[in-house]
């Protein structure tokens, strides 16, 4: 007797194998991500951290473990359910913890709770072990004084208006990365800032609120405008794209983007009233000043 070249079970059935697929991403979905739970690095630390989606706020980042509930305090357990994020408990023994009420390179209140005091210290050593290996640098704050005299004035988080929408940056302009996914399956390293093509320009533009809200004690703020560039290249800004990625549409994100939708009431320290174009420099005689005043 010759066996079947169809491969069958037990009871003589044929094994049917479906071809398989390509994992993708619906063009019209509003999250590109292939999952949930983004697993990344602390910029201040470089300890790992989980992006998660909230429902009605920026994503926030999580601790990757999950802790007892009942050695937190009630305010700070955090649980996850059908890939969101939500800030409170859901009764059960274990809960979630955010990454920035134990990061060890912030300033953090409530040191008192002998379990997040644990885990910062944890943390505390792998970030120096992390130093030490040379596999993270930590970023060192520049010195105020100085980077008012010679550097120019960069923001840390700048004012970005694409399609007549103003977005509020997580990072400098120049340091904003593209979001999409690498053939080898990490992320691109590229900036979305085209220091070869078009870019947009610094405006000075009044600083009002929006929706009936009032209006900021400041007359004027600076705002990166991109409204006189394309819609494909503003297009590309809005999705956190590098030149390269912005002509593969199909190719996944691999992050969140940073855009924050801005709101000057709450985001009234990010305000600006000059342009950060010039550097600053110390005036004529300004120690002599400072002298003669002491």
């Amino acid at each position: 007797m010759r066996p079947s070249p169809v491969p069958r079970r037990w009871d003589n059935r044929p094994v049917r194998s479906h071809p398989r697929r390509s994992l993708c991403v619906d063009p019209d979905s509003p999250s590109r991500l292939l999952r949930c739970a983004q697993r990344d690095r602390c910029r201040e630390c470089g300890n790992a951290v989980e992006w998660y989606q909230r429902v009605r706020d920026r994503p926030v980042l999580l601790h990757p473990q999950e802790l007892p509930a009942a050695a937190l305090p009630a305010d700070h357990r955090w649980h996850v359910s059908s890939g969101l994020a939500y800030h409170s408990g859901d009764g059960s023994a274990w809960c979630r913890l955010t990454h920035a009420s134990i990061c060890p390179a912030r300033d953090i209140d409530g040191a008192s709770v002998p379990e997040l005091t644990r885990l910062r210290r944890m943390l505390a050593v792998h970030t120096r072990r992390l130093v030490d290996a040379g596999s993270f640098t930590p970023a060192v704050p520049a010195d105020p004084a100085a980077r008012q005299q010679e550097g120019p004035c960069r923001p840390a988080r700048p004012v970005v208006q694409i399609l007549y929408v103003r977005y509020l940056a997580a990072r400098p302009l120049d340091e904003i990365q593209c979001v999409a996914q690498t053939r080898r399956r990490d992320r691109c390293a590229l900036r979305i800032l085209d220091v070869h093509g078009s870019a947009g320009v610094w405006r000075l533009v009044p600083a009002t609120a929006t929706h009936g809200q009032l209006a900021l004690p400041a007359d004027v703020m600076a705002v990166y405008d991109l409204s006189s560039l394309p819609y494909a290249e503003q297009l590309r800004w809005r999705t956190q794209r590098c030149p390269q990625h912005a002509e593969t549409p199909t190719a996944a994100d691999l992050a969140l983007t940073d855009w924050e939708p801005f709101d000057p009431l709450v985001h009234h320290a990010h305000v600006h009233r000059r342009l950060p174009t010039h550097s600053r420099r110390p005036r004529p005689g300004g120690g002599a000043q400072k002298a003669a005043r002491r």
